[in-house]
């Protein structure tokens, strides 16, 4: 099971990004796949989260109606489009999953997670 997160950079306030976490040696869609944040100084926060088969989301109140996580199976890729970037939304962002019977739940939390991918940047600034 390997992890891959991409498509981090600096953005200004406002901006959008996508990130992209690809997997290989598993199929995306019989898992659950979580995104995760971690800014200088503060602790691993969880984002968002897509169910396996019926891709059932949640997020995070921070992040509620400005990002956007989704699958696409033929690419075996899961995205979180983030929109009207802030500041705070800076961090190193990594995607996780694990157990295959592990359904997301509203709270997203590391202990659910055992397998993650290497992280990618975002910084938010003018």
């Amino acid at each position: 099971v390997q992890l891959q997160a991409s498509g981090g950079g600096l953005v200004q306030p406002g901006g959008s990004l996508r990130l992209s976490c690809a997997a290989s040696g598993f199929t995306l869609d019989y898992y659950s796949i979580a995104w995760f944040r971690q800014a200088p100084g503060k602790e691993r926060e969880g984002v968002s989260c897509i169910a396996q088969r019926d891709g059932f989301t949640t997020y995070a109140d921070s992040v509620k109606g400005r990002f956007t996580i989704s699958r696409e199976n033929a690419k075996n890729v899961v995205y979180l489009q983030m929109n009207s970037l802030k500041p705070e939304d800076s961090a190193v962002y990594y995607c996780a999953t694990g157990d295959p019977m592990y359904y997301c739940s509203e709270s997203i939390e590391e202990v659910d997670f055992s397998s993650w991918g290497q992280g990618t940047q975002v910084t938010v600034s003018s």
